[in-house]
């Protein structure tokens, strides 16, 4: 557990958490209040770190959309209620840009205005540019979406809604030996937090499962636009599936066509960060290269079993009037966990609910089915596999759920 010593203190009164999603909306703005402790009129803000801007912008608006919505219905449920009684919920929110430097500055700029508990930022790279602020300023994080392996450590104030890096690998290497490949490759970026970290999970789980990587290439950059003699190699080598631990915005307008024209006819599979391809498709493309695209997720509304998940997409649909992604989701998920470790311990401050956070018997109801935290603050769950499929005649790709995924 995290924080043992702080543990013993904060916890002893404190209940077993249970997530439970409310009905119901309310309108709430960003800069309420000042800090995550109760300002004068027991207003509660969180801060929220994404990329509102720049070419991952997807990403942070829906982060940012997950939060709102979740505010928005624990307002109109009544609020949070603590030791002192009930408090109402705000956000701040700072835009990142995708970029480290402006990450740290927004989250410097939340600290300064006494904000202590943060749902962000959205990709690896940016998360681990703040993971060491929160520690050594005393201020809880969870992230949506970064599922880099380093991210979380025990003993610290960071957490997160998704999986670790090192378990999509798993994922992604089971899923390869239960569809009968046996001889893969890898493309990736060798510069990239989230790219090498998958890159280097998906191979090891390979070598544990018998599975042959015949062929493994990398770039240097994530702005990279020619994957063509790295997709000449994966024909030569005879892959049959090629892992792609990229974000959508190279996936869809270079990656994808560009291995299609190389020759290669195989799965192209990817990570979380595949999600929002489709939006990326250039105009006029042949959709028919994006068949046998497919990507580790972390939720899919068509698997949705639970109340919690149900009503989610409901409310989610009749705001924002499209169905949900999986940053949505997480995103959604971080602020509840945050309301269930606050009335758990009955306070708002950084050090009480990093406490309650840390105690790993506690269990969340969340989008994405009932989970746990592990000892360094990731979810045990399962995950799912996700692609896009277009027919002759349909007008665009459509993104498909295909099954479920676990370890076996």
């Amino acid at each position: 557990m995290k924080k043992k010593n702080m543990l013993s203190l904060m916890l002893a009164g404190c209940l077993a958490l249970s997530l439970t999603a409310c009905g119901g909306q309310s309108e709430s703005g960003a800069g309420d209040a000042d800090s995550s402790a109760p300002s004068g009129d027991g207003t509660i803000t969180l801060g929220m770190i994404g990329p509102l801007t720049g070419s991952v912008a997807v990403y942070g608006t829906h982060i940012e959309n997950g939060v709102k919505l979740a505010i928005e219905e624990i307002n109109a449920a009544g609020g949070v209620t603590l030791s002192d009684g009930a408090h109402q919920l705000a956000v701040e929110t700072k835009d990142d840009q995708g970029d480290a430097t402006e990450c740290v500055n927004a989250m410097n700029a939340l600290i300064s205005d006494g904000i202590q508990l943060v749902v962000g930022s959205a990709t690896s790279g940016c998360t681990s540019a703040i993971t060491s602020i929160a520690n050594s300023e005393g201020v809880v994080m969870i992230t949506p979406s970064g599922t880099a392996d380093s991210l979380t450590t025990a003993m610290d104030y960071v957490f997160r809604t998704c999986f670790r890096d090192s378990f999509q690998g798993e994922l992604a290497a089971q899923y390869a030996l239960d569809e009968g490949y046996t001889k893969v490759g890898v493309v990736y970026c060798s510069a990239d937090t989230y790219s090498a970290g998958l890159r280097d999970a998906f191979i090891a789980a390979c070598a544990d499962r018998g599975l042959d990587v015949v062929a493994e290439e990398s770039v240097a950059t994530m702005t990279e636009v020619d994957y063509t003699n790295q997709f000449n190699k994966m024909v030569a080598a005879g892959a049959e599936l090629v892992f792609t631990p990229f974000y959508y915005d190279v996936m869809g307008p270079y990656l994808v066509p560009q291995a299609r024209s190389a020759g290669f006819t195989g799965v192209l599979l990817g990570g979380d960060g595949v999600d929002s391809t489709e939006t990326t498709i250039p105009d006029g493309a042949d959709l028919s290269v994006y068949n046998d695209v497919y990507f580790v997720n972390h939720y899919s509304t068509e698997l949705a079993t639970s109340d919690v998940s149900k009503n989610f997409i409901e409310s989610y649909e009749a705001k924002y009037g499209e169905t949900p992604n999986n940053f949505d989701a997480l995103a959604y998920d971080a602020v509840y966990v945050y309301k269930a470790a606050m009335e758990a311990c009955g306070a708002s401050d950084a050090a009480s609910v990093q406490a309650a956070l840390a105690d790993t018997s506690a269990a969340y109801d969340s989008t994405c089915g009932t989970f746990s935290f592990d000892e360094t603050g990731t979810p045990i769950k399962n995950g799912v596999l996700m692609g896009y499929s277009y027919k002759d005649g349909d007008s665009a790709v459509s993104k498909i759920t295909v099954k479920a995924l676990s370890l076996s």
